[in-house]
């Protein structure tokens, strides 16, 4: 009779094991299917790009409410991607594109003040730091 408990106590570790992965294995599939790493170079590219225009003096508020309409919905987009297997990261991510989410929204009507600007480009260096930040725990989590 003992036999067949530890038989079934064996079995039943088996099966329970089959589901699981490391961390690194699941954090590796997720960075695939949420091209994250392609997302957050796209980011950094968008929050570049709203940074020189609201430093030109020439921009106009048009040529704002573009550069950072398409980061506000490159942020959004991306934000869909979480929660990652990694609760760490996922905050990280997550404070990062609402800072950037915020700068965008300040970029957008920050029209040819400067001390408006500013205050965009402040959200956007911030955001984009925590974005490098959230790439560094993936990568780490990872194991690259």
């Amino acid at each position: 009779m003992s036999k067949r408990i530890v038989a079934l106590l064996t079995a039943g570790v088996l099966l329970a094991s089959c589901g699981t992965q490391s961390p690194a294995t699941a954090m590796k599939k997720w960075l695939t299917q949420s091209s994250f790493i392609a997302n957050a170079k796209t980011l950094v590219s968008d929050a570049t790009n709203a940074d020189r225009t609201l430093r030109a003096s020439t921009s106009t508020a048009a040529q704002l409410r573009t550069v950072c309409g398409v980061l506000l919905y490159e942020t959004q987009g991306v934000n869909a991607s979480l929660p990652s297997p990694d609760a760490q990261l996922s905050t990280l991510a997550a404070t990062a594109f609402n800072t950037l989410g915020d700068g965008a929204n300040e970029c957008y009507k920050a029209g040819t003040s400067a001390a408006l600007r500013s205050h965009a480009l402040r959200y956007l260096h911030t955001g984009v730091a925590d974005l490098y930040e959230a790439a560094l725990r993936a990568h780490v989590v990872a194991g690259n």
